[in-house]
């Protein structure tokens, strides 16, 4: 009898080390494009360390802010999650707890410090244009590196509209603007970062400045309205007005477009989809003022709670992520991105990423501005206006004037 007591006062004492040493970590994820690379990362990180990191993801288009608002608003905060530049640190600045002088951060120059602090691990440097597919453009008889203005990419996309049962597709652009489908960022964000940052010295944040002051450069914005109406109207457009992530990342990736707006963070998907075609960046044309840089940044960025009752553990974490061989295999081999740190000998395997990484170490390549807009300007007040456009429902003057109209608000919010 005392040998059966001991025994089960054994299992008692073990289970309750194992229920005391598994303490769960929660992540918030944004991006949707590394939701199944960063959970199998954070299963093998938990297994091998003796306490759980569950991830959830909100990406894709979803109100992330208001996710992440209401896991604090009920009580339940995530340990470590993300933000987007100066709006998402503004939000949270005092719920964020102090990552100056963790490893990680000797071992990048992007850690983020809007204050001197650093609050934000560099969660990769990421890059987008226009990516397309080369041997559609061979077929056609069209040399990317001859698409460095807005005339010649015209040009382009109305003689691969004009071959389309010839090449097999069925639009020249795989271009998305669907609020409904959560992809207003393609258009509002990252489209419209011609405006913002496009033919600017890298650090030139002028329009950006001029915005939040509540003020538009009226010529700039009508010549960029200019290059968005020619991705919409050579776009697919049921895919245009109507498609998610996968139906845009499927179109290109199938074949059936020889243009896609989009970043390097879409590498896996091409991959999972068995896409080996060759494939690369022109920029984002919106002058005839010739440009080949893309636009490159370290944007977002992982916080940890000040609050949360596992910090030490949330830190650890992201320590790993940037220092050892698994974090750094799950960051480039995994994710297929370009790490924001040194020391890094994995290269990308993704031609996204090479072309992000090249433009990246020549400096062929301009800053990113949307970040700086207040939380959810981008995707609640310019997301519907560029659909209306993408839509036709707007003209060029209707859409310039909607969105000074817009950006005239930001002062108040």
């Amino acid at each position: 009898m005392k040998k059966i007591f001991l025994i089960v006062l054994a299992m008692v004492l073990v289970l309750g080390m194992s229920t005391t040493a598994l303490a769960d970590i929660s992540l918030a994820n944004l991006k949707v494009e590394i939701d199944v690379p960063l959970k199998a990362y954070a299963e093998a990180y938990s297994a091998a360390n003796g306490f759980n990191v569950k991830v959830d993801t909100f990406g894709g288009g979803q109100d992330y802010h208001g996710m992440v608002m209401a896991a604090l608003q009920s009580g339940e905060m995530y340990d470590i999650f993300m933000i987007e530049g100066i709006g998402g640190y503004n939000t949270w600045k005092d719920s964020l707890y102090d990552l100056t002088g963790q490893p990680f951060v000797e071992a990048t120059s992007l850690a983020y410090a809007p204050e001197g602090k650093v609050v934000g691990f560099p969660i990769a440097v990421e890059g987008f244009g226009i990516g397309y597919n080369a041997e559609i453009l061979e077929k056609a008889g069209i040399d990317p590196a001859t698409l460095t203005t807005l005339s010649a990419f015209e040009e382009a996309c109305k003689k691969l509209d004009g071959m389309k049962e010839e090449l097999g597709i069925t639009a020249p652009i795989a271009m998305a603007a669907s609020t409904s489908g959560g992809m207003w960022w393609v258009a509002a964000q990252h489209n419209f970062n011609a405006y913002w940052k496009g033919n600017l010295a890298y650090n030139d944040n002028s329009i950006v400045e001029l915005a939040l002051k509540g003020e538009v450069d009226k010529e700039r914005l009508t010549q960029y309205a200019k290059f968005l109406r020619v991705m919409c109207d050579y776009a697919d457009q049921d895919v245009l007005l109507n498609g998610n992530y996968d139906a845009q990342i499927n179109l290109f990736g199938t074949g059936k477009a020889a243009f896609i707006q989009q970043g390097n963070w879409t590498d896996p998907n091409f991959k999972d989809l068995g896409a080996t075609f060759k494939r690369g960046y022109i920029a984002e044309v919106w002058t005839d003022e010739p440009t080949t840089a893309i636009m490159v940044a370290a944007p977002s960025y992982f916080v940890v709670n000040a609050n949360s009752p596992h910090v030490d553990e949330a830190i650890k974490f992201l320590n790993d992520m940037a220092l050892t061989e698994a974090g750094q295999n799950y960051m480039v081999k995994e994710a297929g991105m370009v790490p924001a740190f040194s020391g890094v000998t994995v290269e990308p395997e993704g031609q996204f990423s090479q072309a992000v990484m090249k433009a990246a170490g020549s400096g062929d390549a301009f800053g990113w501005g949307f970040a700086e807009m207040p939380d959810g300007f981008n995707m609640d007040v310019l997301g519907p206006i560029f659909e209306l456009f993408a839509a036709g429902q707007l003209d060029i003057d209707g859409f310039v004037n909607m969105v000074a109209e817009a950006i005239a608000t930001i002062p108040t919010l």
